[in-house]
């Protein structure tokens, strides 16, 4: 299907909301789109398809996208033979009641259905809407290439869909079971990445660290995870092998489980210079009452000891995490805690978010959303004050200090200012001088906010 060609070619353009997998899988569409002939234009203003790749997460995001589509309708209005499209995680999780929202929507297409989206969109002809809504648990699209923009950083899913269950997410049900793609595949296509002039590699998975080699061959049955990682074909062994890959300067990954920290993953952190000394390892509560309602698989002093046992062993690691407040039947000391294990591991950064009940999710059926807005505001403000606090003193601790930053591009704010990410992920801002986008350059750091680090080049 995804080599149908357009009897002329139409211009795609594609809207991206949420995190990194959806920036990846808007790559992904526009790989399988330009196969067949399809043309990427970076302008809504240009485009006869409009594909708007959406975000379930949370229940703001579905609200934002129902907004924003209502605004393309106008659009539509105006352009009657325009295509417009949903995709991504929203499309799966609400499926036919996008239409009833919105029902001048001309596709509706979940993650695992993008190999139809050239069909889906010479079937406008018809009239009727397109629907592509079925789970695979076996496409992972290793065979797409993906269509990136310039840069120097690029993202690369080598695992899809989620086995883990947390009540509160609608993920498993968006994206399907999990799967791996094949070590080999990977390998070969971070070497194509290099050659078109990436310097660094972000892995992408649902729960990325629980990636393991399946091997997929006529002369090699698929292996089971357990099987794989008996055999050395765990996440840690791939990162040694992206170590070993010429021409990368930096691999990163997100986001992984705390239950899925092996030891092959943190000797592979500890020992590979490619590997950036920078892990975000979501946290979600600091109550293990609490993590267990949200069935985590991890104890409030499990995560404790797998921080400290990471940090001996990789004595300079920073790291950010996600957390939320107000879940069901959270109380002010299950929030202290919380508090309490902030303050002590002390985050890089981190992302913090009041709970929102997600319709389909195991707390929504069978836990009482207990916690009133007014409380979840007041919680989210504690954390969010007590994280800004913590990030400003820790990168105000650098001030002085040397740091190898990748530059990236110019600074929004001023043309002569290159912007960029030290190995720890922290934006850098410096005076463009002599360097060029592409390069890794010493950063002496002579101030700094919560949020930015503000230096000069050294030799």
């Amino acid at each position: 299907a995804s080599e149908i060609k357009p009897q002329k070619a139409r211009r795609v353009y594609i809207e991206t909301y949420g995190c990194q997998m959806n920036v990846s899988d808007s790559e992904l569409m526009a790989g399988i789109l330009t196969r067949s002939g399809y043309e990427m234009v970076d302008q809504l203003e240009s485009a006869d398809v409009v594909l708007v790749n959406t975000c379930a997460i949370r229940e703001n995001a579905e609200e934002k996208v129902l907004n924003r589509l209502k605004h393309l309708n106008h659009r539509k209005r105006r352009q009657p033979n325009l295509v417009l499209g949903v995709c991504g995680c929203m499309a799966q999780h609400i499926k036919t009641k996008i239409l009833d929202a919105a029902p001048y929507v001309d596709l509706v297409m979940g993650p695992d259905s993008y190999r139809s989206l050239p069909r889906a969109i010479q079937s406008m002809t018809t009239g009727d809407p397109f629907l592509g809504l079925k789970l695979d648990k076996s496409e992972d699209y290793a065979d797409v290439a993906p269509v990136r923009k310039e840069g120097v950083r690029a993202w690369l899913t080598i695992q899809r869909g989620c086995d883990k269950m947390c009540t509160f997410c609608i993920v498993p049900f968006v994206r399907g079971r999990e799967r791996s793609i094949p070590m080999h595949l990977l390998i070969d296509d971070v070497k194509r990445l290099v050659h078109e002039g990436f310097k660094e590699v972000v892995l992408l998975g649902q729960t990325v660290n629980s990636y393991y080699d399946g091997e997929k061959s006529p002369l090699y049955p698929p292996l089971t995870k357990g099987e794989a990682k008996r055999r050395g074909g765990d996440f840690g062994d791939l990162l040694v092998a992206m170590n070993e890959v010429e021409g990368l300067e930096r691999v990163r990954f997100t986001s992984p489980h705390p239950s899925d920290a092996t030891e092959p993953l943190i000797e592979a952190m500890a020992t590979c210079d490619k590997v950036c000394k920078q892990m975000h390892l979501p946290l979600q509560s600091g109550s293990t009452k609490v993590l267990k309602a949200m069935r985590r698989t991890y104890t409030a002093e499990e995560y404790r000891e797998l921080v400290a046992r990471m940090r001996e062993r990789i004595p300079n690691l920073s790291i950010s995490t996600d957390v939320i407040v107000g879940f069901c039947g959270e109380t002010e000391e299950d929030f202290m805690e919380t508090c309490d294990l902030m303050a002590e591991i002390r985050y890089d950064a981190a992302f913090m978010f009041k709970y929102s009940a997600r319709e389909g999710t195991l707390a929504y059926k069978t836990l009482n959303d207990d916690v009133s807005e007014e409380e979840k505001g007041r919680r989210l403000r504690e954390i969010i004050e007590l994280q800004e606090r913590i990030s400003h003193e820790i990168n105000q601790a650098l001030v002085g200090k040397i740091v190898a930053v990748l530059a990236e591009g110019e600074s929004r704010r001023d043309a002569e200012h290159y912007h960029g990410k030290t190995d720890s992920f922290k934006t850098t801002v410096f005076p463009k001088g002599d360097s060029n986008v592409g390069e890794l350059v010493r950063v002496k750091v002579e101030s700094a906010t919560a949020h930015t680090l503000l230096g000069e080049i050294v030799a």
